[in-house]
């Protein structure tokens, strides 16, 4: 019968002393109490986190499973595509570039090794030997150039899509909300991650759990913080990154030089508690790194050292030791052994790296003759292999693997991402004062001083001419400060690379998601513009008119922000998307119709003027105000008691009529959605490129 783990508050008072020290005590399922004080930021006895709430069974593969990772003779290779040269200029350069390249690079060449439950594989080696490739092959984001059977679980050719849901894959930069807790961060994940038949007080225990695991207790109500916004520490973030990619409990984690920017203790620190993930959870732990300390060598259990692709060195640090010794090389007492291999396979300039391996019966080879170290690290490779040990592809194993019923689901609903992706986002939204802030005050300051300006404007030729410049400035201060958004979506475009690729939701769910949460944000804007500007300006005194001068703002800011959006796919940074964006906005306006008439524009132009962003929302905005200030209104001189110029004839004179009003809303909506799904299209077309 399964067990809940239980959290209670206790109070350790003696009197008659007045400090009062609260503690929490985790209670599981051994019948153990672990007492953690509250504040401390010292590691405590760790608690699994699959003791804790595991009341209801979940899909996920079964977590009492170990998964063994074999690999061998693994390769993969980068092929140039060569396009067929056009011009003499082009051919010279293709010629030139085929004498000092080669037309394929193998970034990984025979590599063989063998990461097992309960223990450390640490990947090392100079930069560029191949550390990330190899982590990202394993982790299932590129496909090797070798045949499927070169990687085995457990004995059988790896399923990429089945293993993607029983392992978890920490990038060497973190990707986090910096406006989140850390609490709120590992929750979400854990909300994201795990089906939604686990109950959300079951999440909680889980969350609970891992923080104390992770020595996260003491910050879990700290937010992540980035540069401009104080939060938790180098360390802490580096373990709140591994916290969400071990919420769901995988059997394998594969991380990507945890250790990089971290001082020596806190690197200390991560890799002693991925070593208790290890041993206590009987997880497979593969990470990379670079110089590691001798204290950190200590917590690791087996050693892979590639040198330009092909692997040096695969086993305990012992055997590189003893290997070393029998070539006549003697370490330096201020240097570890490891970080001594490094060094001096990257001093080597050969392309070529032997192999020092145990053979096939896991026993060591020591018919080793005194040789140069780089006579060692170039050994022949079938001298270390058994040839017992080649892959033979099974068509029965292969076909086993094909019939397997568990390929990549995702954990959720998509009504249910929508719904969680919605909450952390409207969350971070209105914890970033740049947006909401900012944002607030410019639209309330605008309306206000473009209603000064404006005010009372009247009617005649000059009330005309200020109602066409009042709307042509409206639309153009709303659609430019849209901008402001761009940073937020490049941001968030880093931290949805990663959870998609994880499985963790939909893109459609982040989407449509993103698009829910900015509707009353944007909705809230528009209306502390045109609240003030409407009225003091003076325009149609009609509150149908009111009503539909707001509906045509909201919807432009709409438009805008999913125009942004789609931008923030494609482009790499805020500088680029910032000129495209204003370069777009620029000509979008020019050929508005507002400068320049349609009959006179070039024809190669017009394209531009039909999918202007100006040109619907100010016929909109000019059908509604001339057809509802009233008969009565003149625009014009008059003669003879006669209005020469009414509302109805400006339009007429524009091309307008009544009802194009609710068509170029129509096709404002349509512009908005477009947008959207050309955002959506771009994204998926990235992150599957970047998967192949």
């Amino acid at each position: 019968m399964a067990c809940l783990g239980t959290f209670r508050e206790m109070d350790t008072r003696k009197a008659p002393i007045t400090n009062v020290t609260q503690s929490k005590v985790v209670c599981y399922c051994t019948g153990e109490c672990t007492e953690v004080p509250k504040g401390s930021g010292r590691f405590y006895p760790y608690v699994k986190a699959s003791q804790i709430a595991v009341g209801l069974p979940s899909p996920s593969p079964p977590r009492n499973k170990s998964y063994e990772l074999e690999v061998r003779d693994l390769s993969y290779k980068i092929v140039k595509l060569e396009g067929t040269p056009k011009g003499m200029l082009e051919s010279v350069k293709a010629e030139i570039a085929q004498y000092r390249s080669k037309a394929t690079h193998y970034v990984l060449k025979h590599v063989t090794c063998t990461a097992r439950p309960g223990e450390i594989l640490a990947v090392a080696g100079p930069s560029g030997a191949g550390k990330s490739t190899l982590l990202e092959v394993l982790a299932g984001r590129i496909q090797p150039s070798s045949p499927s059977s070169s990687i085995l679980v457990n004995g059988l050719p790896m399923d990429m899509q089945r293993f993607r849901r029983i392992s978890g894959y920490v990038m060497q930069d973190d990707a986090l909300f910096p406006m989140l807790t850390v609490r709120e961060t590992l929750l979400y994940s854990a909300r994201l991650r795990l089906p939604s038949s686990v109950p959300t007080k079951e999440k909680i225990f889980r969350v609970e759990a891992l923080m104390t695991e992770l020595g996260l207790s003491h910050v879990a109500n700290t937010r992540i913080g980035n540069e401009s916004v104080r939060g938790v520490s180098g360390g802490e973030r580096r373990r709140v990154s591994i916290g969400v990619d071990v919420i769901h409990d995988p059997a394998v984690l594969i991380l990507d030089e945890p250790t990089s920017g971290l001082d020596s203790a806190a690197a200390l620190q991560v890799v002693a508690m991925l070593r208790t993930m290890a041993v206590s959870h009987n997880r497979t732990i593969i990470l990379s790194i670079h110089q590691p300390g001798y204290q950190i060598l200590q917590l690791i259990h087996s050693v892979l050292l590639i040198a330009h692709g092909s692997v040096v060195h695969h086993g305990p640090l012992d055997l590189l030791s003893s290997r070393l010794a029998a070539a006549g090389h003697l370490v330096p007492p201020q240097v570890n052994v490891l970080e001594y291999a490094i060094d001096a396979v990257d001093s080597l300039n050969s392309d070529q790296s032997g192999i020092l391996l145990m053979n096939g019966n896991g026993k060591e080879n020591n018919a080793v003759p005194d040789l140069t170290l780089q006579d060692l690290f170039q050994l022949d490779p079938s001298s270390t292999h058994d040839p017992a040990d080649k892959v033979s592809p099974s068509p029965a194993r292969d076909q086993q693997l094909d019939q397997n019923p568990d390929k990549v689901t995702f954990a959720n609903s998509s009504t249910k991402e929508v719904m969680v992706l919605a909450h952390r986002f409207s969350k971070n939204i209105i914890r970033t004062r740049q947006i909401l802030i900012v944002r607030t005050i410019q639209a309330i300051g605008a309306g206000f001083s473009l209603g000064s300006i404006y005010v009372h404007m009247g009617y005649g030729s000059r009330g005309a001419q200020e109602r066409a410049g009042f709307l042509a400035f409206t639309l153009t201060f709303l659609l430019t400060s849209s901008i402001e958004a761009l940073p937020m979506f490049l941001e968030e475009r880093l931290i949805l690379a990663r959870e998609t690729s994880r499985g963790a939701y939909r893109v459609s769910s982040y989407v449509l998601a993103n698009t829910i949460v900015f509707l009353p944000f944007l909705f809230l804007l528009a209306t502390l513009y045109v609240v003030p500007s409407y009225w003091l300006v003076g325009l149609a005194p009609n509150y149908r008119a009111f009503l539909f001068f707001l509906l045509v703002i909201w919807i432009v800011l709409i438009t805008a922000n999913s125009f942004v959006a789609f931008f923030s796919s494609m482009v790499s940074d805020f500088i680029m998307g910032n000129s495209l964006v204003t370069g777009f906005m620029g000509a979008f306006f020019l050929f508005s119709g507002y400068f320049i008439s349609k009959e006179y524009m070039p024809k190669y132009s017009l394209f531009l003027h039909y999918t202007s962003l100006f040109k619907y929302p100010l016929d909109a905005l000019l059908v509604n105000e001339y057809t509802s200030v009233g008969h009565d209104k003149c625009f014009g001189p008059i003669y003879a008691d006669r209005c020469l110029l009414s509302g109805e004839d400006i339009l007429e004179a524009s091309g307008l009529t009544g009802e194009n009003k609710w068509i170029n809303v129509i096709i404002m909506v349509t512009f908005a959605i477009a947008y959207r799904l050309l955002s959506y299209g771009v994204l998926c077309f990235k992150f599957l490129r970047r998967r192949r």
